[in-house]
């Protein structure tokens, strides 16, 4: 079975997030850059699945800069046999749309019987690239699951919802997402890390992939203005003098909190 995990590279959730306030883009560079956590969780349902059966081949694609290379090779470190990346100077900024094409032809290319990914990344939170690409691959996706169980025909699982838990069932080929009830990912040894350097690590453009985006005809999101974010401003002292219910009543009345 060959199982494919999309990785992403975000900035680091606990640094800052800024703007460039001239693109209106993701200023990178403002933190450190790390592979998104439900990525890392998304090649520990893989790699766990293909430590119990011999013969499983689990290749990690994600689409980034071409500074990204580090980061995607720490899912090689982690026990990916190998990795595919994305990278092209066109794709810089691209929108949900443009990033499932390429990524659904980047799969096509490399070939799978199982994609699987998070259901959110931290940086753009769109939560529909999964299904996206399944539509693309013409292929049955199951999304947002909290449990995965994977043979070698169908992948089935447990999806949340506000009127309890649905188990949910597709046959291979297929994509599906999990959401963070999965188990924390495993982290690379010393060994794994080192094993990463000799890993196949091919990098592909969207010449390659046969895609072709062309700005003046394809849709995309465009940021029209962008401006820095305010200053936070000084909060309101209430000292409690035996009024101080009836002063956070008032404050909560004048700001419409209540």
């Amino acid at each position: 079975m060959k199982i494919v995990v999309l990785v992403k590279e975000v900035p680091d959730t606990y640094g800052d997030r800024k703007l460039n306030l001239e693109t209106g883009l993701a200023d990178r560079e403002a933190s450190d850059r790390v592979l998104d956590e439900i990525g890392e969780r998304s090649l520990e349902v893989a790699l766990s699945y293909a430590d119990k059966n011999a013969g499983t081949e689990v290749v990690v694609l994600s689409m980034a800069p071409e500074a990204s290379t580090a980061t995607i090779r720490k899912g090689l470190a982690m026990g990916a046999a190998s990795a595919v990346h994305v990278v092209d100077e066109a794709l810089a900024g691209a929108d949900l749309g443009i990033t499932a094409r390429v990524l659904a032809a980047a799969l096509q290319r490399t070939g799978f019987d199982l994609v699987i990914t998070g259901n959110l990344s931290t940086d753009g939170s769109g939560g529909v690239i999964p299904a996206m690409i399944a539509e693309h691959l013409r292929v049955p996706h199951a999304t947002a699951l909290s449990a995965v169980e994977i043979s070698e025909t169908a992948v089935s699982g447990t999806r949340a919802s506000d009127a309890g838990a649905a188990q949910v069932t597709t046959p291979l080929p297929a994509v599906i997402s999990i959401t963070e009830a999965l188990p924390d990912a495993r982290f690379p040894n010393f060994k794994g890390i080192m094993a990463a350097k000799k890993k196949p690590l091919e990098t592909v453009s969207l010449a390659d992939l046969g895609v072709d985006i062309d700005p003046a005809s394809t849709p995309q999101t465009i940021v029209t203005v962008v401006t820095e974010k305010p200053p936070r401003g000084a909060g309101v002292k209430i000292v409690d003098e035996g009024d101080a219910g009836e002063k956070v009543a008032a404050f909560l009345i004048e700001n419409r909190l209540a």
